[in-house]
C-alpha cells in the first residue's frame, strides 16, 4: 500500500515544552510523505517554544492551561477544539498534563515515551528524568515506546517499540540522542500505520495486519 493511495488523515499535536517532536512530525509530513496535516496544536504552556514553531509553518494553536479546571473542563478545553476541526488522530508530544480521554477518542490518542514500557514510565518518569532513571539503574537497553493513550499516566495498549542499547560510560545526554533518533522514526511510523488502518485494537493488544490484506471495515 502506497502513501500516494491513502487520503491523508488530520492530526491535532498537544505540546508543552520545545517542540522537537512536533517539528519532527512536521518535517515528517513535508518531506517524508507522511499521509498527514497537521490541522491544529495545542499547547498546555503559553510560553512554548512549539508554538514558534507551529506558526512558522502556519498551523493554527490554541494554548489550554490545567490550572483551575476540573478533569472534564480540561477534557472539553483540549477535545472539543479537535471535534469542531475533524481531527483524526491527536498526537501527544511532550504533552505534560493529565486529560481524560473522552469515549470518541479513545484509540485515536497517541503519546510516545523515551523508554520501552512498562519500565521507567509513570507519572514524573519525562525528558531527561527518564534516561538518567535508566543510566542510574544499570539497564542495559531503553528505548521508545508509541502507545494509544488511556486516562493512566503512560499505560495505554503499546502500538510499537524501537530498542536502543545502553553504552558503558553514557551520558544522559548521549543517550537521550540516540533515544530521539528512534522517535523520529517510530512515531511517524505508528500514524502511516494508523492512516493505513492496519491497527487493530483488542484490549490491551494492539495488532499490525498485513499492508496486503484488504480493509472491509
Amino acid at each position: 500500500m502506497s502513501d500516494s493511495s491513502i487520503k491523508p488523515i488530520r492530526l491535532a499535536v498537544l505540546i508543552s515544552g520545545g517542540g522537537t517532536t512536533l517539528r519532527n512530525l512536521v518535517r515528517s509530513v513535508k518531506d517524508d510523505g507522511l499521509p498527514a496535516t497537521i490541522e491544529l496544536v495545542i499547547s498546555s504552556n503559553p510560553k512554548s517554544a512549539g508554538l514558534s514553531c507551529a506558526a512558522q509553518d502556519e498551523i493554527p494553536t490554541l494554548t489550554c492551561r490545567r490550572q483551575g479546571r476540573t478533569d472534564d473542563e480540561y477534557c472539553a478545553d483540549i477535545f472539543q477544539p479537535c471535534r469542531e476541526r475533524n481531527i483524526d488522530l491527536v498526537m501527544m508530544a511532550g504533552f505534560l498534563k493529565h486529560v481524560l480521554i473522552p469515549e470518541d477518542f479513545v484509540g485515536r490518542v497517541m503519546n510516545i515515551h523515551p523508554s520501552l514500557i512498562p519500565s521507567f514510565c509513570g507519572q514524573g518518569y519525562y525528558g531527561h528524568h527518564v534516561h538518567k532513571a535508566v543510566i542510574d539503574y544499570g539497564a542495559k537497553v531503553t528505548g521508545c515506546t508509541v502507545h494509544f493513550v488511556d486516562n493512566q499516566y503512560d499505560h495505554g495498549p503499546i502500538v510499537l517499540q524501537r530498542v536502543v542499547p545502553v553504552e558503558d560510560g553514557d551520558t544522559v545526554e548521549e543517550l537521550a540522542a540516540r533515544v530521539f533518533q528512534q522517535e523520529c522514526a517510530a512515531y511517524p511510523e505508528a500514524i502511516r500505520l494508523f492512516a493505513q488502518r492496519r491497527l487493530q485494537l483488542d484490549g490491551r493488544h494492539v495488532s499490525i495486519r498485513s499492508a496486503d490484506k484488504e480493509d472491509v471495515s
